[in-house]
């Protein structure tokens, strides 16, 4: 039985990530990569679809769990009858192998403990090849091999492995979990505690990096601190979530696969990571991002691999029944083919964001940007997939034609434009005003008085809210508030932002907890402090005990839906505290 997504916790060590349960259960872990196929899958399934747990065995009286603060590692105690033990979970950072530790401490009494561990490769599908090791056992199918070290004795089992100990007050028990290439000799033995201290004083340095006052710190410095679990170190591009197939409705079909790096993220992660003062990793976006376009902006696509390679095609996983049984699950995602118009504005204005920020031009992002615009003047007018990827037919989407003037705005105020005549710039700066103009006629509706969502409608769509922190125009302007007015109104369920409505006045979706985010800062631009203070609190009174967000809200269910994290979410949270906590680069800026 599927378990609330608010009940896990995330652990990470920049290279993949681990789901972990409230109930000790390690439910998805995809190794060695975020987008490496999944060891651990019952996240969407059943335990026979891969876990490893760990926890009493009988009845829990009480339970509560903590990171260590300004950490990844965590620790869940139990209360039982006869005492009180703790699991301590964390995935160690450094150069070896990806590994999973788990330690077990005796708090109180002795308590009887229960280890089961199911192995299964390819998305849960294959059980490995397993034997006995010196160690414990290692699980072997193509070219993974895991080793599992135990100190206890045990019997190993493809189908799975269990394990029955006593644990006493002041006594430990590590078991340890490491991914290797097949290929390759087995991991050296990990020395626990080096590793746990390595790691903690690791989260702890590098948040200590980040001093920017804010009302909301803890907020703030754990979305810090997700975000950077989201980053692969190797290349530093950023995942949007570690997971897939998490339904953004429960029971529904639209099942997609997040652990891919967005390029739509970039300006938003780019002016987080700079407003938050790390600028070191802001540099490494940029950088990625570079990599990732190459030499022909042209064939730009929204969505890359994270070590920046394009093959995300899309198939589905027939043997896994899904979430809570919403089918179909999902891996490679299809949407990195759409024609998305925005994606060339968004990357060149993550270039001026930077550039504003202080990271020194580069020869190869200068000809990025020129090449982008050039491209942006010769298919501007075309329609496209929107920002939300609708499989649909294509239409000219508003947002999508905004960005485009942003593209050629950012354009003309950056370094790149300097290399290009009086004359191009004529024609770069008619076509702006081109844009601008045509935008304010076709994706304005009189009759309603506000910007809808695209061309020839009358519907809302909350990516509006984006167009006054994009400087297309002010936030006093009446145009631009009515729209703000008219989205807090028709597009609110219980004061949280849908990205878009039906006709029938039907939830499609769960709200999408970003545009609540944008709301507040919205209303931060009116002057209207206190209502932006209420749409930002709103968004964090639904995080879970541990602070992590997932992509949308089911106000009816009052439940996270959606991918988990995600990192679009924490990235709003990030900017909106703080934005509303002092003066931050502006995506509008010139």
């Amino acid at each position: 039985m599927s378990k609330p997504i608010e009940d896990y916790a995330l652990l990470g060590d920049g290279r993949s990530a681990a789901l972990v349960g409230a109930d000790g259960s390690v439910d998805w872990l995809c190794w060695p990569r975020f987008d490496s196929p999944a060891c651990f899958a019952a996240l969407l399934g059943t335990d026979d679809h891969g876990h490893w747990s760990i926890k009493p065995h009988g009845p829990v009286l009480a339970r509560s769990r903590r990171y260590i603060e300004d950490t990844l590692v965590l620790e869940t105690e139990y209360r039982v009858r006869n005492g009180r033990v703790r699991v301590c979970d964390f995935m160690p950072v450094g150069d070896g192998p990806s590994s999973l530790v788990r330690i077990v401490t005796g708090l109180q009494g002795t308590v009887s403990m229960a280890l089961a561990l199911a192995l299964r490769f390819d998305h849960g599908r294959v059980m490995p090849w397993v034997e006995a090791h010196p160690d414990g056992m290692t699980a072997t199918l193509g070219p993974d091999r895991v080793l599992f070290r135990s100190p206890l004795p045990l019997i190993p089992d493809a189908n799975r492995t269990s394990i029955a100990f006593d644990i006493d007050e002041g006594d430990s028990v590590s078991f340890v979990l490491s991914h290797r290439l097949s290929s390759e000799p087995p991991p050296e033995r990990i020395d626990i505690a080096r590793a746990h201290r390595r790691t903690t004083r690791y989260w702890r340095t590098w948040i200590a990096r980040f001093g920017r006052p804010t009302d909301w710190p803890a907020a703030t410095r754990r979305s810090l601190l997700t975000l950077r679990a989201l980053v692969y170190k190797p290349t530093g591009g950023m995942v949007a979530a570690p997971t897939t197939s998490l339904p953004e409705k429960p029971g529904g079909i639209s099942n997609w696969d997040y652990r891919y790096c967005w390029l739509r993220d970039a300006t938003f992660l780019m002016g987080a990571l700079l407003n938050a003062g790390l600028q070191a990793e802001a540099t490494a976006w940029r950088d990625w991002l570079l990599r990732a376009v190459g030499a022909q902006p042209e064939e730009l696509r929204i969505a890359y691999r994270i070590d920046g390679a394009t093959d995300l095609d899309e198939r589905v996983l027939e043997w896994l029944p899904g979430y809570e049984h919403a089918a179909p699950v999902r891996v490679g995602n299809a949407a990195w083919k759409q024609h998305q118009l925005d994606v060339f504005g968004e990357v060149i204005d993550a270039m001026s964001v930077a550039r504003r920020g202080g990271i020194p031009d580069c020869a190869q992002g200068l000809h990025v940007e020129e090449m982008l615009v050039r491209h942006l003047a010769s298919i501007w007018e075309t329609p496209d997939q929107g920002i939300w990827e609708d499989r649909g037919d294509a239409k000219h989407y508003v947002y999508s034609k905004v960005m485009a003037w942003v593209g050629v705005d950012r354009y003309l105020k950056g370094a790149a434009s300097k290399r290009i005549g009086s004359k191009q710039r004529r024609t770069l700066e008619r076509l702006r005003t081109r844009i601008h103009a045509e935008i304010c006629a076709r994706g304005y509706h009189s009759g309603r008085g506000t910007f809808v969502q695209h061309y020839d409608s009358d519907d809302l769509d909350a990516s509006l809210l984006l167009l006054p922190a994009l400087g297309f125009l002010p936030a006093d302007d009446p145009r631009i508030e009515r729209t703000i007015d008219a989205i807090e109104i028709e597009l609110s369920i219980g004061g949280f932002v849908m990205r878009t409505a039906t006709s029938d006045g039907t939830q499609p979706e769960g709200a999408f907890l970003p545009c609540t985010c944008w709301l507040a800062d919205c209303r931060a631009m009116q002057g209207r402090h206190e209502e932006a203070r209420i749409a930002l609190e709103r968004v964090l009174s639904v995080s879970n005990d541990l602070g992590l967000l997932s992509e949308e809200y089911d106000v009816d269910g009052g439940r996270l839906v959606g991918n988990f994290p995600q990192a679009l979410t924490h990235l709003a949270v990030l900017n909106t505290t703080l934005g509303l906590c002092g003066p931050v680069l502006q995506r509008g800026g010139g």
